[in-house]
């Protein structure tokens, strides 16, 4: 198990890989998401954990023991009354492209 600063060192990794990966993916390379500062670690900012992605507030979890109700309530409080709350995670040696996205299902249904 991985506890104090190697904990928030392995979040902090995942927010940089995610915006990494999503950047790829969706921007060309073009480094337009990225890890929001001072995010992880415990102190929650009242920010998303990546900046950049116009609509929604995600917070990223990287975790053995996924705790959806308190992730999702931290997604929820970040994203204020214009963002749509996303959380996305993935366990240990699981490819950042097969990270679990999790939305509200009223968030959900207009897409």
């Amino acid at each position: 198990m991985v506890s104090g600063r190697g904990a928030k060192a392995k979040g902090d990794n995942y927010e940089r890989e995610l915006a990494a990966y999503i950047n790829k993916e969706i921007f060309r390379g073009e480094e337009i998401v990225s890890r929001t500062p001072l995010s992880g670690g415990g102190v929650h900012t009242g920010k998303a954990d990546l900046e950049g992605l116009k609509y929604l507030s995600v917070e990223a979890k990287r975790t053995e023991k996924f705790s959806p109700h308190t992730a999702m309530r931290q997604a929820v409080d970040a994203a204020g009354d214009k963002n749509i709350p996303v959380v996305i995670t993935r366990k240990n040696r699981v490819k950042t492209g097969d990270s679990w996205v999790m939305l509200k299902l009223s968030d959900f249904l207009p897409m």
